[in-house]
């Protein structure tokens, strides 16, 4: 039986990295990131390297109307979606509260928790009319433990691990797992975006240790994805190994 992933967040990092796995492990991906043309590319190239079907769309996760109009009325054979991967997230600034920039807030909101919140809600309908389904919701080591000048992104990934819980809680009747994962230090685009371009910042993030891989937080996904139908994996913290938690790095 085929069977079909969402992606947000899918051109760059670990929403890359999954399609990559799980279209090479026979799955179907509905693919979204807001820079068409990255998503497009992905697609191209994932149904050249596997024999499966790849659905790119172009939007916005924090444009509530787009996100409804894009994954509310999808294509009848790209309903039986099995697992949603709510990967789309950002941080902006590491500044202390007093002058971080208000405008980044509204962005890290709109995107890590309100943006995951849309998508959700236009997917599980798929999911609930099968009464089967997994989400994966990726969070951060921000939203276990907060650090000095990450106010409003740890606030973020807080909600994340928050929703979770809940959504863990009010899926039951409808058989749906819910899973979040808490990724460390990871080599992505993430520090790039957060320090707004400036490659010497992002790049000192990862100096003088391994850090995680995009294709790291992909394997657990995938692990955590295909477990028997009766496990549900309801949260993991994962760092590499010179990271303990959010305060503790070894360099």
């Amino acid at each position: 039986m085929e069977k079909i992933i969402v992606i947000t967040g899918a051109s760059s990092g670990f929403g890359k990295a999954t399609a990559e796995m799980f279209a090479a492990a026979g799955w179907n991906c509905i693919i979204t990131a807001r820079r068409a043309a990255l998503i497009e590319e992905l697609a191209a190239e994932l149904m050249s390297r596997f024999p499966v079907k790849v659905l790119p769309l172009a939007f916005d996760v924090q444009d509530k109307q787009a996100v409804f109009a894009q994954l509310s009325q999808l294509p009848n054979e790209w309903k039986a979606i099995d697992i949603l991967v709510n990967n789309a997230g950002l941080a902006l600034g590491r500044e202390p509260f007093d002058v971080a920039d208000m405008d980044d807030w509204d962005t890290m909101i709109d995107t890590n928790v309100k943006g995951l919140l849309y998508v959700t809600r236009a997917i599980l309908p798929y999911m609930q009319s099968r009464q089967r389904g997994h989400i994966i919701n990726i969070g951060s080591t921000a939203g276990v433990e907060v650090y000095k000048d990450g106010n409003a992104y740890c606030a973020s990934k807080h909600a994340v691990a928050a929703i979770s819980k809940a959504m863990r809680i009010d899926l039951l009747p409808s058989k749906i797992k819910v899973t979040v994962v808490h990724p460390g230090a990871a080599e992505t685009e993430f520090s790039k975006v957060r320090f707004k371009g400036n490659e010497q910042k992002a790049a000192a993030v990862y100096d003088g240790y391994q850090a995680l891989q995009a294709k790291d937080v992909a394997d657990i996904i995938y692990y955590a994805a295909t477990l028997p139908e009766h496990v549900c994996i309801n949260e993991l913290v994962v760092t590499c190994l010179a990271q303990a938690n959010s305060f503790y790095l070894h360099k």
